[in-house]
């Protein structure tokens, strides 16, 4: 499958072993965009990522040696479905202002994105 037709979180492994969640992602030119948790209270190179390279497989998926899985499937990593479990519920708060998807994938063409789902 290829990795834009998920509309489930992912997370990202790093090469260092680094986790991250990602919950909005696009296709970019030279890789993947994607949004982590509370990037709309961070800056912006703090909570949306490019990563640059090919991606392959058909999940899990690899850009260069960061590899990418849907969260909360079998094996997954604890700590990242707690991480999904936590960012669901802060959504589930009344009163968020967390940005409508047209924002969202109005910022994501505006940094290169190519597709916006």
């Amino acid at each position: 499958m290829s990795i834009y037709n998920v509309t489930a979180p992912m997370t990202i492994r790093y090469p260092d072993g680094e986790k991250k969640l990602i919950i909005h992602h696009y296709q970019h030119a030279e890789g993947l965009l994607y949004f982590e948790p509370w990037w709309h209270t961070k800056d912006l190179s703090e909570g949306v990522h490019l990563i640059t390279g090919t991606i392959s497989g058909d999940g899990p998926w690899k850009i260069n040696d960061h590899v990418i899985t849907v969260t909360g499937c079998h094996g997954s990593d604890f700590d990242m479905a707690s991480l999904l479990v936590e960012w669901q519920q802060y959504l589930a708060i009344p009163g968020q202002a967390y940005p409508e998807i047209e924002k969202i994938n109005y910022l994501a063409k505006k940094l290169g994105a190519i597709t916006t789902f």
